[in-house]
């Protein structure tokens, strides 16, 4: 076996099962789950129905490059939506279709780390467990940058000693951030092109939160839209994820894309080509309908935001809680211990969270996630607000 999967820590949901495995839910209460960042609005039936028209496609073999139609709709979304001059993506170079985010994040560190160099590969802390397993199985030494809230709940950078940066090979990111929403400005994200140029390590932007944003006139900044505004416009070390989950509603579909570097690119699908992981013909006929459509998008964050605004007004007289900049998760503070309050929450209320310090690891004698929970509004309304009023009930009796 490879030994390095000895290395990997038990999932963040296998830790919160062995801890609400300690109590028993009240019966009289329905289970509200508010753990898993799973979608739950409606996917919209024109992708569903694109799905099904192209299941005879099941037949034959799809190419790990995938359609050139859903590339050019790929690069056309990303132009359109940060703002891109009309040829700033070659669709035939500088865009791949991935099975969804999680698979290519994890992936990418397998195809560009080189282990015989002591490497190191720095993430955010808290921060999606991928990045952390995709480090170590890559023979890479996995970094953390706390994320506090006197930093807005984003590394401090410009902390990151030179040591650091040298021994860098890959900067995994997330804008908006997975626990916290918290967005990247523009301004990092040009001091970290500069960085990356520097010490020559790629920045691997988690970008599959980008679309769920509160004000319509303000979508969050995105690393290759940085790019070119340092007038970088090969996009070189810059790596972007995207993914439909989220901002479709089809986590089912398992269909995202990585765009930028072209050099990248062109590495990464020969390492795909032997990974063997090409996305079915029918999934990439839908998911070019999802990205050519921004309605069924806007109506989305519409109830992402009715959410927020509801389930705020319910939990700010007991706890300190505040709306994030984007993404469907509230990081709250907790007044006990993390787990504690997951596990008492799930024993009286039945309702489930995730404890923040499942999330993160201890870093300079200080685990940025401790005294925090993720709450994920995925849930319908109405449960939503169930959920709440029995939060706060079980704040208001601790």
């Amino acid at each position: 076996m490879n030994p390095d999967l000895q290395l990997l820590q038990p999932y963040p949901f296998e830790k919160l099962a062995a801890l609400k495995g300690k109590v028993t839910a009240p019966l009289g209460k329905t289970h509200i789950a508010l753990s898993i960042g799973e979608p739950k609005h409606p996917t919209p039936n024109f992708i569903s129905q694109e799905t099904v028209e192209h299941l005879a496609t099941i037949s034959n073999y799809p190419k790990t490059a995938g359609l050139d139609v859903l590339r050019e709709a790929i690069s056309t979304w990303l132009i359109q939506r940060y703002a891109l001059p009309h040829n700033a993506i070659d669709p035939a170079t500088q865009v791949l279709p991935v099975n969804g985010t999680r698979e290519a994040l994890f992936a990418f560190a397998q195809c560009v780390v080189d282990r015989s160099r002591n490497p190191l590969v720095l993430m955010p802390n808290p921060f999606y467990q991928i990045y952390e397993g995709a480090a170590l199985l890559s023979g890479a030494q996995p970094g953390y940058l706390n994320t506090l809230e006197n930093t807005n709940y984003l590394p401090d950078f410009s902390n990151v000693s030179t040591t650091t940066w040298q021994r860098c090979q890959l900067l995994y990111i997330c804008s908006p951030g997975n626990p916290t929403g918290a967005v990247i400005d523009i301004e990092t994200y040009t001091s970290l092109i500069k960085l990356a140029d520097q010490y020559d390590f790629i920045i691997a932007a988690d970008e599959c939160y980008s679309e769920l944003y509160f004000d319509e006139s303000k979508p969050p900044t995105g690393l290759l839209e940085a790019a070119h505004h340092v007038g970088q416009n090969d996009f070189e070390r810059c790596i972007v994820f995207h993914s439909l989950s989220k901002r479709s509603n089809v986590p089912g579909l398992r269909s995202g894309f990585v765009a930028g570097d072209a050099k990248i690119i062109s590495q990464f699908l020969k390492y795909r080509t032997y990974h063997g992981c090409a996305m079915p013909i029918a999934n990439q006929l839908a998911s070019v309908k999802a990205w050519q459509d921004e309605k069924h998008v806007q109506q989305n964050r519409r109830l992402y935001r009715e959410k927020f605004n509801t389930v705020l007004d319910l939990l700010r007289p007991v706890l300190e809680v505040t709306q994030p900049a984007a993404s469907f998760y509230l990081w709250v503070k907790t007044p006990i211990d993390d787990r504690l309050f997951a596990q008492q929450l799930f024993a009286t209320q039945n309702v489930t969270v995730l404890p923040g310090s499942f999330l993160s690891r201890t870093e300079n004698n200080l685990n940025p996630g401790s005294g925090y929970v993720r709450i994920a509004l995925v849930a319908p309304l109405n449960e939503c607000i169930d959920a709440a009023q029995r939060i706060r009930h079980f704040v208001e009796n601790l």
